[in-house]
This record gives C-alpha cells, sequence and structure tokens, in this order.
C-alpha cells in the first residue's frame, strides 16, 4: 500500500480553517443579533455547522492517514469521505435554516440596516475567499476529499456574505434614500444564499456517496489504465478491469491474460512490473490487484470488460 500520510501543509489548512470559522461564528452572530440582521445570524450559525465540520474534517483526516490493519487491509481512506459527506449534511441543514430565518423575517417588520453589519459582511465574504483558494489548492495537490470539502464549504459562505453584502448594502440604501422595499433586502438575501447553499450541499453529498458506493473512476480513468497495461507484449487480453476511490487514493483491480507456457515466475515478474508501472505514473493509486489466467494461441478472442 502506498504512504497515505498526509502532509504538513493539509494539517496546517484545516486547522486556519477551523480557527476561521470560529472566529466568523463568532462575529457574525454577535453583530447579527445586535443591529437584527436576519441573513447575517443566519451566515453566523451556517459558520457554527462549519466549524463542527471543519472539526470532523480534522479527525478524519488524522484517521485516513493511518496505516492498513487486520480490520482494515485497504487502510482508513474512506474516513475522509464520511467526514465530507457530514459536511454535505451540515450545509444543507444550514440551508434549510437560513431559509426558514429569511422567511420569517420577510413577514416582520424590517429592521434598520446597518453600517458594521455591511463591515462584517465584507471582511466574512474576502476571508472566506482566501481560505477557499488556500484549501483547495492543497486539497487537490494531496487529493485530500475532506479538505476540497471544506475548501467547497468555505466557498458556500462566500455566496453567502455576498448575499449579505448585497442585502445588507440594499438595506442601508433603504434607510438613507427612505425606500422602505428595500428594506426587504436582507432577507430575500438570505433566501437565495439557501438555495445556492443547498446545492452546493448536494454536489458534494452526491460526490461521497459515489465513492461509499464504490462506484468506478471515469471511463477516460480506466481507458488510461488499459492503455498502459497493453505496452505489455506479455499480456495478451484484459479480461477484467475496475477501479474505484477509497478517499484520497485509488484501488485499481485487474484481470488479465498471459501465455500459458511462461512460468510462476515470470508471471510474478510481469505483474511486479506492471504494478510498479501503473503507481509509477499515477501517484494517486495506493495498490493495483492483478489475478492472472492463461492465454493459448487458438483462444477465442473475447471482448474486454473495465467492470
Amino acid at each position: 500500500m502506498t504512504n497515505t500520510t498526509h502532509s504538513r501543509p493539509s494539517l496546517i489548512a484545516i486547522w486556519v480553517s477551523l480557527i476561521s470559522n470560529i472566529a466568523l461564528t463568532v462575529l457574525k452572530i454577535i453583530v447579527g443579533s445586535l443591529f437584527r440582521s436576519p441573513v447575517l445570524l443566519a451566515d453566523g450559525f451556517h459558520n457554527a455547522g462549519d466549524v463542527v465540520a471543519s472539526a470532523a474534517a480534522l479527525t478524519s483526516m488524522r484517521i485516513s492517514k493511518r496505516p492498513p490493519d487486520e480490520d482494515h487491509p485497504y487502510g482508513h481512506g474512506k474516513a475522509e469521505v464520511i467526514s465530507s459527506a457530514l459536511v454535505g449534511l451540515i450545509l444543507g441543514a444550514a440551508a434549510i435554516y437560513i431559509a426558514a430565518e429569511a422567511v420569517r423575517a420577510i413577514f416582520e417588520t424590517p429592521a434598520a440596516a446597518s453600517l458594521l453589519a455591511l463591515i462584517t459582511a465584507v471582511v466574512s465574504m474576502i476571508w472566506k475567499q482566501a481560505l477557499y483558494f488556500y484549501t483547495m489548492r492543497i486539497g487537490r495537490k494531496e487529493n485530500s476529499k475532506g479538505l476540497i470539502a471544506t475548501a467547497y464549504d468555505h466557498l458556500a459562505d462566500v455566496y453567502a456574505s455576498l448575499a449579505a453584502v448585497i442585502g445588507i448594502g440594499l438595506g442601508l440604501l433603504g434607510s438613507y434614500f427612505d425606500i422602505p422595499v428595500l428594506l426587504y433586502g436582507d432577507p430575500v438575501a438570505g433566501l437565495i444564499v439557501a438555495v445556492l447553499v443547498f446545492r452546493l450541499a448536494i454536489h458534494i453529498g452526491k460526490e461521497a456517496l459515489d465513492i461509499l458506493m464504490e462506484k468506478t473512476v471515469s471511463a477516460e480513468r480506466l481507458a488510461a489504465f488499459g492503455e498502459l497495461i497493453h505496452e505489455f507484449p506479455e499480456v495478451k487480453r484484459i479480461d477484467r478491469l475496475r477501479a474505484r476511490e477509497h478517499g484520497h487514493y485509488v484501488l485499481v483491480d485487474i484481470r488479465l491474460s498471459i501465455p500459458a507456457d511462461l512460468s510462476i515466475q515470470q508471471g510474478h515478474d510481469i505483474t511486479s512490473r506492471l504494478r510498479n508501472a501503473i503507481k509509477d505514473a499515477n501517484p494517486d493509486v495506493g495498490e493495483v490487484l492483478i489475478h492472472v489466467n492463461p492465454w493459448y494461441p487458438d483462444d477465442v478472442e473475447l471482448p474486454e470488460k473495465t467492470l
């Protein structure tokens, strides 16, 4: 099994996310409560969910880096996928809460918008945008599902803060120019945020569910594996080729046919070279399982299977 430990930058990124979410949660809830801003308050509770999500991602990353053991021979990579699914659930719940608060606020007398609430939303939007780029870059580099899900969570916060900026800004304009209808910009913006966050929750949840349900990698990825296997002249036929993600690494399962007159040692050497070639060309591949079948010159050519 390939080394599946996470680098120091990954752990630093998730700690930065956790501390940032705690700070923004406190700031938004305090300011949103003091100045009765539904969208800012809802965004604060959304950030409270992010604290749980970041803590779950940190825990899952520590678990997923553990080496294979007797009970988990394929490693612990799916711990991150479970964390990613949890982020999706938290985002979905946050979206429903934001929508409910926004609808309630629409049917109440709107409060006067606050400049401090606007500044808080702007600071949150800029900081979350920076966190998104930072965590996504490291998450993709390390192929960390938990960190990538956290990055998408930051992106959802960017949408939420942008809507808060627009909503609170409209409220300020409504107060300044005495346009009552603009005072409802805050709760309407909260409703828009709810839709955007819910869509993101569905995207993250579906991706995590696909991995947990052992969905195969893309057809293009399988084709690339097949082309590499065919570079070995001893391989006469690929009887089956499968691959699936197991968290931040991929497991490949191959059944192939080689000449029946080759010795066991020769067959062993061929599969060893093939396994090393696949891993060298694909750093995210954690294990390659190869089963060898005998091939005879008069074998009927059968279509290759990739499932």
